[in-house]
């Protein structure tokens, strides 16, 4: 992805000879570019010189942006003696990121799919757990209606595509641009089209044929326009990333947006239609990538605005009213597994999914920590980026807030 991922390499068994120069170098259809600190411009190829005496040296990696992977091990990079060219190692690598799920490719969309119903394994899979996360009553509350919005389903997002990655690593999360219109996405070969009493037909074999959630086969979701429509009434992304409270704090502007276009987004469905209700909403796989745009956004005010730092007041602000789950240094619900009132009664699915090249954010993520998901300060990246939005360094203490 975009985000640059320290590589370590060093001379072993050198018995005193001259420590070579090697030359690092992209490798496959997808390029990569190196870089000597992640706050230098990238290169490729790139020289080095390896320390005689066996200590490490560090370099990073990352992808040129608006060039991902469209296949698994379509990049990587390989290291050279830089004098003879002789190769001394290589690396396969695909620079992963979430797409528009208008333009995927059909390998690309398949792949989605494909995780998608294993997960959900006919009612009988993970899924669940994820089904049963976003629910009615205190549930909601955790994940709605204040300023722990946006990050709580950051993680919910998150764990969600983890699972995917355990059963299919080159699959992201792809997103619904619900203010474009979206024509490949509404067809039966993706997300499906509606009979005529609302229940979606696929074609034949479709991984969401045997799509079953609260014990029902089947997703209910009625189009209140035209499948290669724009629905109308959402907010426009320009006008989005235009939000801020004036004069006051800009995170809480913004977080406006959980009514428009985010709550728009959901209800430009019509009557029965499981994603136009929160109890219901998660039954549907559009779900998913609803709140993969609305987390997009998200991920682009932030990068306009160089608002990653939770120790910057106009990045974050609390709950007004206190409320649990919605202020920096709490732990979220489901993922601290702390059940009884103010939580709720349940914690489905245990710890958020682990992943294998970062840390972060633990298994009882805490609200900061969805805030620097490149981690720009420093921090361990969370392991995901948007295929329109940068990664942009900056150091050094909070920058200058931007209105």
């Amino acid at each position: 992805n975009w985000t640059p991922r320290k590589v370590s390499v060093r001379l072993v068994d050198a018995q005193g000879a001259n420590p070579p120069r090697i030359q690092i170098k992209s490798r496959g259809t997808t390029p990569m570019v190196f870089l000597t600190a992640p706050d230098q411009t990238g290169v490729d190829p790139l020289e080095l010189d390896l320390p005689d005496d066996g200590s490490p040296l560090e370099f990073w990696v990352t992808g040129v942006f608006q060039s991902p992977s469209l296949n698994p091990d379509d990049s990587g990079f390989v290291i050279e003696h830089a004098a003879t060219g002789v190769p001394l190692f290589e690396q396969l690598a695909m620079l992963r990121v979430r797409k528009n799920a208008n333009s995927l490719t059909v390998d690309e969309r398949d792949r989605f799919l494909d995780a998608m119903g294993a997960l959900n394994a006919a009612g009988t899979g993970r899924f669940r757990d994820f089904r049963d996360i976003h629910v009615g009553g205190r549930p909601s509350r955790e994940a709605h209606f204040d300023m722990g919005f946006l990050p709580w389903h950051r993680a919910y997002l998150l764990d969600l595509e983890r699972e995917l990655q355990a059963i299919d690593p080159a699959v992201a999360l792809p997103y619904w641009l619900f203010t474009e219109a979206s024509p490949n996405v509404f067809t039966t070969a993706f997300m499906g089209l509606p009979n005529a009493i609302g229940r979606l037909e696929f074609d034949t074999g479709h991984a969401l044929e045997a799509w079953v959630t609260d014990g029902q086969l089947g997703i209910i979701r009625s189009m209140g326009f035209p499948p290669n429509v724009a629905p109308t009434g959402i907010r426009s992304e320009a006008d989005t990333l235009a939000l801020a409270a004036t004069g006051g704090n800009q995170y809480r502007g913004f977080a406006t947006m959980e009514g428009n276009p985010h709550g728009r987004a959901h209800t430009r469905f019509n009557g029965a239609s499981f994603i136009r209700q929160i109890p219901q909403a998660a039954r549907d796989p559009l779900f998913f990538m609803l709140h993969c745009n609305v987390d997009r956004l998200w991920a682009k005010w932030q990068w306009l605005n160089r608002l990653h730092d939770a120790a910057n007041p106009q990045a974050f602000n609390p709950s007004l009213n206190g409320r649990i789950g919605h202020n920096l240094v709490d732990r979220m619900w489901p993922w601290n597994q702390v059940t009884g009132f103010p939580r709720p009664d349940t914690a489905p699915g245990g710890g958020l999914a682990a992943a294998p090249d970062t840390p972060a954010p633990g298994d009882e993520p805490q609200v900061m920590e969805m805030l620097d998901y490149q981690g720009i300060l420093g921090s361990h990246p969370l392991g995901f980026d948007y295929e329109d939005v940068p990664f942009e360094f900056y150091p050094g203490p909070t920058p200058p807030v931007i209105w």
